[in-house]
This record gives C-alpha cells, structure tokens and sequence, in this order.
C-alpha cells in the first residue's frame, strides 16, 4: 500500500506561481512510477505530467508544456509539481498518483483507478 498525500494549492492570480508537493509513505514509492491529474467538474481526470521511477524520463501535457515541471526525490519519498504561469483553464483539483506496479516501464498517462491517488488539492486561478 502506498499513501499519497497533496499539499500547496491555493488561490494564485493569472501569470502567478505554485508548488505542488505530494509526500508518499508506506511501500517503496521510489520504485513507482508517478504523476501528477487534474480534474475539473463534469470532466475526466487528465493527466498534466508525468516522471519514471528513475526520474529519469518525464511526460507533459501539450497544455502545459515550458510552464509546469515535474521532480521527485526518491531518498525522501517526495514528488513535486512546479506550476509558472498559471491560467484561469489551470483551476483544478490537482492529484498525484504512483504506479501499482513497481519499475513499471511505462509513464502513467492515463488514468487508471487500479494505481495509488491523492486526494487532491485545489488549485485556483483568478483575480
């Protein structure tokens, strides 16, 4: 079992900053891979980025691309999501997700219920 826990979204004004932190206990976080969703109301969970057990290899979502960058520090079971230049399309529950399978070969792209979540924080962006 691997417990995941967001924190750090909040209330930023367009073209503002946030720093998104997820800190995983339990089994070897450090051997998942893992990612960062976003979901809004009346829509699907989409994936926002996404980086391999390593940390070696990272995914980002067109929409996000030169703005967002995901990191994670396998010594201390932490993952990250720096958010740069944020638009009011970038309010969401923000969540962090961890492979089921450990030293999966495969980034986590999409969404699976099968795989360890968050419960998310919000992120709003609005002046």
């Amino acid at each position: 079992q691997v417990q995941l826990l967001e924190s750090g979204g909040g209330l930023v004004q367009p073209g503002g900053s946030l720093r998104l932190s997820c800190a995983a206990s339990g089994r070897t976080f450090s051997s998942r891979a893992a990612g960062w969703f976003r979901q809004t109301p009346g829509k699907e969970r989409e994936c926002v980025a996404a980086i391999s057990w390593s940390g070696a290899t990272t995914y980002y979502a067109d929409f996000v691309k030169g703005r967002f960058t995901i990191s994670r520090d396998n010594d201390n079971n932490m993952m990250w999501l720096q958010m740069n230049s944020l638009e009011p399309e970038d309010t969401a529950v923000y969540y962090c997700t961890a492979d089921s399978h450990p030293y999966g070969s495969h980034l986590l792209v999409v969404h699976s219920p099968n795989d360890y979540w968050g419960q998310g924080t919000q992120v709003t962006v609005s002046s």
